[in-house]
């Protein structure tokens, strides 16, 4: 018996399995609409909270720095480095009302995992470009009065100095106004290997929240040196926890002179080598 075969339209490749798991635009907008109209779910949300703060503080000896800067109410802008998994929540423990996250789109694609994030704060974010559904959704968040939670690496990023921001919390401080506090965790890197969770030290410490003026569309430009100011702060938290710093680069003023730019820059000057010479 001769067997049908399906046809074969040209042009078209078959779509890989990841592909075919990853979650439609219309379903990652229904995660941005709980986020903006249902929240957390509070008969999760309090009781996993005050699960994971007492096994941070026993088995993690979570230490927290700083929380006297952080307003009790109003929107708040919170922005650390990204080194775990565990960052959300152990962010999430420096204040006492929920807190709300980007996590990668990925993380959306088991229907379990997506309903469990989702009513503990987070909804979805495509780093592989530029999202305007989620930075909406965080601008929405702020203004009413919530708090947010961003990394601005984008990605976790370990071991060693932080990693370079991108200019999205920039993008947000100003087009929202919020105060933004810069927030160094440490510790959490070696927390997790494979399955196990090791117990390991974990500090946080929080810097006085930074105020930008409002701007109703900011240039990137200018996104860039907000989030330059930010991440500023970020680091001399995460010094000040012990962690790595980044190397210093030597910059040279734009209008120096060609001596000042060869003393800079460490060279020698062309009678100098022609008299060596």
């Amino acid at each position: 018996m001769r067997q049908r075969t399906a046809p074969i339209v040209e042009g078209r490749k078959p779509a890989s399995i990841a592909e075919a798991r990853r979650p439609a635009g219309s379903e990652l907008s229904a995660f941005h609409q709980r986020a903006l109209a249902r929240g957390v779910n509070p008969f999760l949300y309090w009781p996993i909270r005050a699960l994971l703060q007492l096994a941070f503080f026993s088995y993690f000896r979570m230490q927290r720095i700083g929380r006297e800067h952080l307003p009790a109410r109003g929107p708040l802008l919170l922005a650390a480095n990204h080194r775990s998994f565990l960052d959300p929540f152990v962010v999430g423990m420096l204040v006492r009302r929920p807190v709300y996250f980007m996590a990668k789109r990925e993380l959306f694609e088991k229907r379990w995992q997506a309903w469990l994030l989702s009513s503990l704060g987070a909804f979805p974010v495509d780093r592989g470009g530029r999202d305007e559904a989620a930075i909406g959704t965080a601008r929405a968040i702020l203004a009413r009065g919530d708090c947010v939670v961003v990394f601005p690496e984008g990605t976790r990023v370990r071991p060693g100095p932080l990693g370079a921001p991108r200019r999205g919390v920039g993008r947000l401080a100003l087009e929202t106004g919020v105060p933004v506090a810069p927030i160094a965790v440490i510790g959490t890197e070696d927390v997790r290997r494979g399955w196990r969770v090791r117990p390991r030290k974990v500090r946080v410490r929080v810097g006085r929240p930074l105020r930008f003026p409002m701007a109703e569309t900011a240039s990137p430009g200018l996104a860039a040196a907000v989030t330059e100011r930010i991440w500023a702060c970020v680091s001399l938290q995460w010094v000040w926890l012990g962690g790595v710093a980044a190397p210093r680069e030597r910059h040279t003023p734009a209008g120096a002179t060609p001596a000042r730019r060869r003393r800079a820059t460490g060279q020698a000057s062309p009678q100098r080598e022609a008299h060596a010479a």
